[in-house]
């Protein structure tokens, strides 16, 4: 996914490739591809773009649940309760068009990184099927479903519709109590949930929904390769929720022959051990106040860090492009990006 390690664009576009190939051939239309909040929101859209170049005379339409309310359209509130930010919502499109899409969907497509229970997609289908009771088939697409067969084979009775899984890799864990290997530090909330609150999230990239796939400006190529050479190794960091965007921006430098990786900065607090071997927090760059991080980016690993973000220029991002040596990309919208000067201190 990029998100907690760096990833060749390739191979992500592989794993939205193979997640796409797993959604049922017969799904029943229209179709609602809706990708989990805040990690697997890049994998999400790249899963519903690779379906929708095979599918193009399908409806479809692809939206991702937030943290943060974008304006005054409406939202449905669900629980993710084994998170450490339990709190999502998920936007109605103001969209006429696109709100009947939702209205009137037939299948679902849940995306996430892992399927450990299913608690989160059951609760989020049951929220949507209060919008729209005439939803009758749910696909749930993870990279890792640790369900287990017995918590596979039930998905139909808790549903209550039909339940389909692509998953890229199916297992059981269990868990065996032992000494810990270190106490997480004590931090702040990592939530912080204000209805009225500007958190300076974008309307222009999946929270409000979109029905095709997005893109990066021909002329941002061409300003960057004017300063990056092919050999010079390259990080493209998302930030938070907005992901997808580096991507696409990666794989656009990538196939321009770039040697470059996507990662993304995080709410999620990991302990750092095994493949987690550097953290580095830094202020929310969404003002919430929480405790943000990234990890596995040292100091001179890159010769180019390209630090894109949606949230308006702050103190906080000023503090992350520091901290990476880095510099800031604000997308304003999908054909308007400004690069924003860093204060080197």
């Amino acid at each position: 996914m990029g998100k907690h390690w760096p990833v060749r664009p390739q191979s992500m576009r592989a794993i939205h490739v193979e997640l796409a190939a797993r959604v049922p051939a017969d799904l029943p239309g229209p179709v609602v591809f809706i990708a989990m909040a805040e990690t697997a929101i890049g994998l999400g859209q790249g899963v519903f773009e690779t379906y929708r170049e095979a599918y193009p005379e399908r409806a479809a339409l692809f939206l991702h649940t937030t943290r943060y309310r974008v304006g005054d359209a409406a939202i449905i509130e669900f629980a993710e309760a084994h998170s450490h930010a339990p709190r999502q919502i998920l936007h109605t499109p103001n969209d006429i068009a696109l709100r009947n899409l939702l209205q009137s969907a037939r299948s679902l497509v849940l995306v996430d990184d892992e399927a450990s229970t299913g608690n989160t997609f059951l609760n989020l289908t049951a929220a949507c099927r209060v919008l729209n009771p005439a939803i009758e088939h749910v696909h749930l697409a993870t990279i890792t479903n640790f369900m287990g067969r017995a918590m596979d084979e039930s998905l139909l009775r808790r549903f209550g519709v039909r339940v389909t899984i692509g998953a890229a890799l199916d297992g059981e864990y269990s868990f065996t109590v032992g000494e810990a290997l270190s106490s997480p530090p004590a931090g702040a909330a990592a939530q912080r949930f204000a209805a009225a609150a500007d958190r300076g999230a974008s309307a222009s990239f999946g929270r409000l929904g979109i029905d095709r796939a997005l893109s990066v400006p021909t002329d941002l190529f061409d300003r960057l390769l004017a300063t990056i050479g092919a050999n010079e190794p390259t990080l493209v960091l998302g930030s938070g929720e907005f992901m997808h965007l580096a991507f696409l921006l990666g794989r656009g430098l990538e196939e321009r022959g770039i040697d470059v990786v996507v990662q993304s900065t995080t709410r999620s607090p990991i302990l750092q051990w095994g493949a987690v071997s550097h953290t580095l927090s830094f202020p929310d760059n969404y003002g919430e106040g929480v405790e943000n991080f990234v990890y596995n980016v040292f100091p001179g690993q890159y010769d180019h860090i390209l630090v894109c973000h949606e949230t308006p220029p702050s103190a906080a991002l000023q503090q992350l492009a520091n901290a990476v040596g880095g510099r800031l990309f604000h997308f304003l919208s999908e054909n308007n990006i400004e690069e924003i000067p860093v204060r080197r201190p």
